[in-house]
């Protein structure tokens, strides 16, 4: 049985940093992609980033592109998000999941239904 454990949230100020790991166990994944997913208060659940198990690509949304980077360890199946210049709209449950199908060319899966495994998810707070 696949899970996903996600930790690292806590509370930050504005322009801090905060780094989140998940952790997936159950499978080895070779292909396929993990992805970070926040739902902020009063809010829909969004797409945060993406980046395949083979490391080859990786996509941001707009609003957290060149503050957060995702990465992963060179073992095993664990992925980073590492968020920087914090703000208080990012404040956010943050999920990660893992899609497991393989995509061609530079697509990769960015809608929550494509996900097929998730986290519990971890709160983060920035406070101004």
């Amino acid at each position: 049985q696949v899970q996903l454990q996600e930790s690292g949230g806590g509370l930050a100020q504005a322009g801090g940093s905060l780094r989140l790991s998940c952790t997936a166990s159950g499978q080895s994944f070779r292909s396929g992609a993990m992805g970070w997913f926040r739902r902020r208060p009063g809010k829909e659940r969004e797409f945060v980033s993406v980046m395949t198990f083979s490391g080859g690509k990786t996509v941001y949304a707009d609003s957290v592109k060149g503050r957060f980077s995702i990465s992963k360890a060179n073992a095993g199946q664990t992925m980073f998000l590492d968020m920087t210049s914090l703000k208080p709209e990012d404040t956010a449950v943050y999920f990660c999941a893992v899609d497991r199908h393989s995509y061609s060319g530079s697509y990769v899966p960015k809608t929550a239904s494509q996900y097929e495994y998730w986290g519990q998810g971890t709160s983060v707070t920035v406070s101004a």
